[in-house]
């Protein structure tokens, strides 16, 4: 997204060839890119595309299931789909798109003069893209967990290897710069609230991606071997699928609410009231950690007797309910803010806004799912529930980017389309979740989408959902176009950093 000025005195031979060599200057830049701002829109530009793929995938399975008793797409694909679809909302757009916000902002706001191992976390860039076309391969061959073509599950395994490493390498890197970096007299309590959840995200990504490395490791030997001790290509997803559902999910999250918060901060000029507050509420989210680590979830049953009921009662809420408690009080103070009467609004705080409603609402409805009383187990609401999260993560980037893109690219983006792209990104993230949410108490299966039936118009919750990520797609598509467009040749930014970061002197 950088602008590539030619000389109109020069003939069109020689402006050619130098229109080529800065092009290919540029490319080479960035690919040896050891500058925060240009690791973090690569990351963030990546992200972004995988973003518009990974809702095709959603709109496809969303089509594919409105008559189970046709096919349109063959019987191995779709299965692989289903995979792909959960592997990409976490691992190809929500965990990297998070982070490249925090490679590109956290050093500017602590006052670093440069990215902790800034070339480590270029190399991560590379080790997760390539990752993740490996992962991408293997699905395309029936590779994927579960896949038919055990060759193309080794390098499924290989791919997410990758994908881990990369993730960890940047994620080591914000940390390192939040940790040791931050300007002189600038203490972490002082560390703007954005900077703090980029450093708490990283952190819970450098505690929980290990362990499903570990676990991903132990398989992959077997796999290769015996296939005897782990399920071979059946028990992948045994071993390693909860890095793919709640609470690991969370943790991509939390950035969400930086975002959210920094903007309020600076729509009211000066510090949030209660700032110790947020922090806190940012390091309940990270609670979700507890159940990542030890590859456990907690559910509840309201049957039994009463000591029965308490005693799983208690690890539930513990697992379940503290990350969603830290997201209502960050809510309810980014909310107690906005009364302030020289709150000045912004279209930024639209989307971002409405991405943390919708994570909080995949995370209240990921509770919902531990209740076995109502049975939501292996049907659809469970879908529902990443989606919701994701897409959140998705929304809470567009605005993210509206705001601090000025200070990333230099340039202005128009307020109007930011505005009315966040209100349909929510109407998608909604048609996508919300009627999968209503077919799971249904009991429409997940992971099927052939020779099924439940109680229940299937042919109108499916539509929606395929209309629903379609539109999601649209709407990344559109701002792309429209931040391309704006940080190559829009108005030049005049702004100050108050207007982007919060101060921390008060």
């Amino acid at each position: 997204m950088t602008a590539i000025d030619s000389s109109h005195s020069a003939t069109s031979s020689s402006g050619s060839i130098a229109t080529r060599s800065t092009l290919l200057g540029t490319i080479a830049a960035y690919l040896t890119a050891s500058d925060h701002k240009r690791i973090g829109r690569l990351l963030i530009s990546v992200s972004a595309i995988f973003a518009i793929a990974t809702a095709i995938e959603g709109a496809i399975l969303g089509i594919e299931r409105i008559s189970p008793s046709s096919s349109i797409v063959d019987a191995d694909i779709i299965v692989q789909l289903f995979s792909a679809l959960r592997f990409d909302l976490i691992f190809s757009v929500a965990a990297p798109m998070m982070l490249g916000l925090a490679v590109a902002v956290v050093p500017m706001q602590v006052g670093a003069r440069a990215l902790a191992f800034a070339r480590s976390a270029m190399l991560g860039f590379y080790l997760w893209l390539f990752g993740v076309i490996l992962v991408g391969s293997s699905y395309l061959n029936n590779g994927g967990p579960g896949g038919g073509n055990a060759e193309m599950v080794d390098l499924f395994l290989v791919g997410l290897g990758l994908v881990i490493a990369g993730l960890l390498l940047i994620s080591a890197s914000v940390a390192t710069t939040v940790l040791a970096s931050r300007q002189a007299g600038m203490t972490l309590m002082q560390t703007p609230i954005f900077s703090w959840s980029a450093l708490v995200a990283s952190i819970s990504m450098l505690l929980t991606l290990p362990v499903m490395a570990g676990a991903m490791i132990y398989v992959a030997v077997d796999h290769a071997y015996e296939r005897a001790t782990f399920g071979a290509t059946e028990g992948v997803n045994a071993w390693i699928g909860w890095a793919f559902t709640t609470p690991q999910i969370f943790i991509v999250a939390i950035p969400t609410l930086g975002v959210l918060a920094q903007i309020v901060a600076t729509m009211t000029r000066g510090k949030q009231p209660l700032r110790p507050g947020l922090l806190i509420g940012v390091g309940l989210m990270s609670t979700a950690v507890l159940g990542a680590v030890t590859q456990s979830s907690h559910s509840v049953s309201f049957s039994g007797s009463a000591s029965e009921v308490l005693k799983s009662l208690i690890p539930y809420l513990f697992f379940n309910h503290l990350s969603i408690l830290g997201v209502f009080v960050v809510l309810g103070l980014c909310l107690l803010a906005l009364k302030n009467e020289k709150a000045k609004p912004t279209a930024a705080f639209v989307p971002a806004f409405l991405g943390v409603g919708m994570v909080l609402t995949g995370m209240i409805g990921g509770a919902v799912f531990r209740i076995t009383n109502l049975k939501l187990t292996n049907t659809v609401f469970d879908e529902a529930v990443l989606v919701y999260v994701c897409y959140g993560v998705v929304l809470s980037g567009i605005g993210a980017i509206a705001h601090f893109g000025p200070r990333i690219w230099g340039r202005e983006i128009p307020s109007g389309p930011v505005l009315g792209l966040g209100l349909l990104g929510f109407l998608a993230t909604v048609l996508a979740s919300l009627p999968y949410f209503i077919a799971g108490f249904a009991d429409q299966p997940a992971s099927v989408a052939n020779n099924f039936d439940y109680s229940g118009p299937i042919w109108l919750w499916n539509s929606l959902v395929g209309a629903g990520h379609a539109l999601m797609a649209l709407v990344v598509l559109l701002f792309f176009a429209l931040a391309a467009k704006s940080f190559r040749s829009g108005t030049v930014s005049s702004a100050t950093p108050a207007d982007f970061f919060e101060s921390v002197n008060g």
